[in-house]
């Protein structure tokens, strides 16, 4: 496979994780914060959720990010519901793999309350698990429990990373 979404409610570590499997496979990681409009992470750092009109411009561009890159990559996409990752794969036209970065709520917001200089607060934590839809058996991907050190959680991925 060449196209992967890193997916995953916000703090779930989708960056990082992105970057050292991506690392491991020799691809290459694009955050898709980079890929937000400036109007979006505005609404998002006053705490204020974005609806999924405001979605839509970004999850067209994640998918035309991965259509466009050439070689293998992955990009980090909160990728929640059902409807976000059906957008992105019309966009990229080709299959894209989604790898759900999984945690429970207290793991993520102790990892949220811990890190700094991101524009997404705490406070929004909660309307993303109530967006977050499970990957569906028909859809492309794995999920893996973030509950571990990294090594083991990237090691996972690449274990059953899909083909």
């Amino acid at each position: 496979m060449r196209c992967f979404v890193v997916m995953g409610v916000a703090g779930c570590g989708k960056s990082t994780v992105g970057r050292a499997l991506a690392e491991r496979l020799g691809a290459t990681y694009l955050d898709g914060d980079d890929l937000h409009p400036p109007g979006s992470i505005a609404k998002m750092s006053a705490g204020t959720p974005l609806t999924d009109d405001d979605r839509a411009p970004w999850l067209d561009r994640v998918g035309e990010t991965l259509r466009d890159h050439p070689g293998q990559v992955l990009i980090g996409c909160s990728a929640l519901k059902r409807s976000y990752r059906d957008r992105i794969r019309a966009a990229a036209a080709e299959p894209v793999a989604f790898l759900h970065l999984a945690g429970t709520r207290s793991v993520i917001a102790k990892r949220m309350a811990e890190r700094k200089g991101h524009f997404m607060p705490l406070a929004l934590l909660d309307t993303q698990f109530e967006a977050l839809e499970p990957l569906h058996r028909e859809e492309i991907g794995v999920s893996v429990s973030i509950d571990k050190p990294l090594d083991r959680v990237v090691a996972e991925l690449e274990r059953r990373l899909p083909q």
